[in-house]
């Protein structure tokens, strides 16, 4: 099922600006920070899900992983 999508209209150019500027900062793409901004504006949480993505990033940490590219070029040729 697909999220609901939202369209704001007529936002001010030096709106536009200063939310990009915000989103450069914080090293998110325009799209991402509008995100970020509407969930915390809506109360919602954000938190617990910040803390399951640490811990699986600390599972992780220090692995490498080999490249896949060999093996899905395979599976497209079946």
């Amino acid at each position: 099922m697909p999220l609901p999508r939202v369209l704001v209209r007529d936002l001010e150019p030096a709106v536009i600006q200063r939310l990009k500027l915000r989103a450069q900062q914080h090293k998110r793409s325009l799209e991402a920070e509008l995100r970020v901004i509407l969930r915390h504006a809506a109360g919602v949480d954000m938190q617990p899900a910040l803390e399951e993505l640490k811990r699986i990033q600390a599972d992780f940490h220090g692995r490498t992983f080999s490249d896949s590219t060999e093996l899905i070029r395979q599976d497209r040729q079946r």
